[in-house]
């Protein structure tokens, strides 16, 4: 599943299907595009009405999936990921994507575990950003799980020093997979806006735009019984799929 609208997403819509096929064209699955719907959370219509593009995506067989948007939309579009997934069918193994993730790979020789979810872990230590007199990394990440009640001596790595970003669980949204969407998005939805609408008190010096989503989704991973690890490194975000960034990176 990826999120396609109207702007310069659409566009990457297109070039993500039109990849996946090139690369896998026995690929078994469905590519869902999921739209957000018009609604009082947007202030244009975010539908793709690019004709062109509407046809070649027909072509590329990928099921255009109108969702509507409750909570988030425009302002925080961070938020589609979330709310795309109850749109999903129910039971159904889902992998995310952003779509600027052009797809370089055979997906199905991705080893997933579906039971552990993962997400991607290339990521750089964006959050918290730590004032000189605190609260401190450790106080900002357990104030999360204290709110949630889950365990956060667990989700540590202790290979990391203490007050280091990666020593907390922390992961870039730009893929994510599970073996039900509704449960996976009914989670994330949940800590996504009980941390926006009641943050811990830790949070006093913090941002939550544009980080909300990176800050619930290791939340959902660990209350559903996974941690970092659980996707062998080297498939996403590597030789199956490059986000754009890493792509320019990588190529430089």
């Amino acid at each position: 599943m990826i999120v396609g609208q109207s702007g310069h997403l659409q566009y990457e819509t297109l070039l993500f299907a039109a990849s996946l096929r090139a690369q896998s064209p026995d690929f078994p699955g469905k590519l869902f595009v999921a739209t957000p719907s018009r609604g009082p959370k947007w202030y244009r219509d975010p539908a793709i009405r690019n004709t062109q593009i509407q046809d070649a995506l027909d072509r590329l067989d990928a099921t255009v999936l109108p969702f509507e948007t409750r909570e988030f939309g425009e302002t925080s579009p961070y938020g589609n990921k979330i709310e795309a997934l109850l749109a999903l069918p129910e039971n159904e193994s889902f992998v995310f994507s952003d779509t600027a993730t052009p797809i370089a790979g055979d997906p199905m020789s991705v080893p997933f575990d579906f039971d552990r979810p993962s997400a991607s872990p290339r990521c750089e230590g964006t959050f918290p950003e730590i004032d000189l007199y605190g609260p401190s990394y450790s106080e900002i990440w357990q104030s999360f799980y204290d709110k949630f009640g889950l365990d956060f001596a667990s989700s540590l790595d202790l290979t990391q020093p203490d007050e280091y970003w990666r020593r907390y669980l922390y992961f870039n949204a730009g893929f994510f997979y599970y073996r039900c969407p509704h449960i996976f998005g009914q989670r994330f939805l949940d800590y996504a806006t009980a941390i926006r609408d009641a943050p811990p008190a830790a949070l006093i010096c913090q941002s939550l735009d544009p980080w909300l989503d990176r800050i619930a989704l290791p939340l959902v991973i660990h209350a559903l019984g996974s941690s970092r690890g659980a996707l062998p490194q080297g498939y996403l975000d590597g030789c199956v799929s490059c986000h754009y960034p890493l792509f320019r990176f990588l190529c430089a």
